[in-house]
């Protein structure tokens, strides 16, 4: 039987819409806005993406102002994206379709 924090933490990765969030913050920090007209997402599904995100620290934000800008968990989710990048990168890319 999986433990819980392990469901938690894969479970909130599986999902398109965070992983491109989690993608897009890599670069550097965003607003709320710009997450949105960046990935063409609706105001609604941005923030209740980042507010999942937010639960496992795999972001944080900071208050600009009445804007929030936010950005990825550097020490961790910064180096795990990287690790599945070069794992998929040098072991998946023929089987996912991903020839680069």
């Amino acid at each position: 039987m999986l433990k819980k924090p392990y469901k938690l933490f894969f479970g909130t990765l599986a999902n398109n819409q965070r992983l491109e969030i989690i993608n897009f913050l890599i670069k550097s920090p965003k607003t709320v806005t710009q997450i949105c007209r960046e990935l063409k997402f609706n105001q609604t599904t941005v923030s209740h993406n980042l507010n999942i995100l937010k639960k496992c620290s795999f972001v944080f934000f900071k208050k600009n102002g009445k804007e929030r800008i936010y950005s990825i968990n550097k020490d961790t989710i910064g180096p795990l994206m990287k690790l599945i990048d070069n794992h998929t990168e040098k072991f998946c890319k023929y089987l996912c379709g991903c020839k680069t």
